[in-house]
């Protein structure tokens, strides 16, 4: 599949995704969701403070015997499983099993989902209960569209974005959800449609759990508007993106990229979105 590399979006096209990603980040501010984050050690922080400063409300709570009471009242669900373990996997399973009962969306995370048999067995068993969204790098969402452990880099992935598309197309239709694929070129598709998120810059790549943050926001935007999941999550990608552009403006490295990533979130304002969101339909 040829992937268009370059944004040339028809002005009404992009004014349409400019006015739904500002729509769908006012919102969040507006309404606060509780987003529950079952994820790993690493990407604690930088989750809450996204959440937060996009203007959800995070609870990043993992505990087995408190899921049946706190579950159900969520806005939506994250599962993230990069620092995976025999002993949180079980509440990973059931606080799904409780957001899909309770009619909450929910995002499955698949961290490095070929680098183990135990890692994989794992995440496709969390796709039998029925995410809203799964985002990956190109390596995991392959690893879990062929149901094979293959050599990896670890978290990193070997493929870029578009090297993923036929295989985020076919996850999505045998799971029924929508896929998305981080990269330089943000891949979101259903499994028929197929559209791109060109918002971001090189250096997020070098801060520990942006793509596990982006994660979180894509949480919280489908959280409110659950009947345009595929927007949502391409809408999510491109403000954590431009995001990310606003604060390499004002940054001398990783370190300082995260502080401004995280500032920059928070100060995002209309006019920004218009100016800066690049989404575009790719098939």
């Amino acid at each position: 599949m040829e992937i268009k590399s370059n944004y040339k979006e028809e002005a009404p096209e992009a004014i349409m995704w400019s006015q739904k990603a500002w729509a769908l980040l006012s919102t969040v501010r507006s309404q606060s969701p509780l987003i529950q984050c079952i994820t790993n050690f690493v990407s604690m922080d930088l989750m809450a403070n996204t959440l937060l400063s996009a203007g959800a409300s995070p609870a990043m709570l993992h505990t087995l015997e408190e899921l049946p009471d706190f579950t159900p009242q969520i806005h939506a669900l994250c599962v993230n499983v990069g620092t995976l373990s025999a002993g949180w996997l079980p509440a990973m399973k059931l606080a799904a099993e409780l957001a899909h009962k309770s009619g909450k969306p929910w995002v499955l995370d698949p961290v490095a989902a070929g680098a183990s048999s135990f890692r994989l067995k794992a995440c496709l068993e969390l796709v039998e209960l029925k995410p809203t969204v799964i985002r990956g790098n190109g390596s995991e969402i392959i690893a879990l569209a062929k149901g094979s452990v293959e050599p990896t880099k670890g978290v990193d992935s070997s493929h870029e974005s578009t090297d993923a598309v036929e295989s985020a197309k076919s996850l999505a239709q045998a799971s029924g959800a929508i896929v998305a694929v981080s990269g330089a070129v943000d891949i979101v598709t259903d499994g028929k449609r197929v559209v791109g998120a060109h918002n971001g810059v090189a250096m997020m790549t070098k801060i520990t759990a942006t793509g596990c943050s982006v994660t979180a926001l894509i949480a919280a935007f489908i959280s409110v508007d659950q009947s345009h999941v595929l927007e949502a999550t391409a809408s999510a990608l491109s403000v954590f993106g431009i995001a990310g552009e606003m604060g390499m403006k004002m940054a001398n490295g990783p370190a300082s990229l995260r502080m401004h990533l995280i500032d920059s979130l928070y100060g995002i304002d209309e006019a920004c979105v218009f100016s800066h969101a690049k989404i575009t339909s790719l098939s």
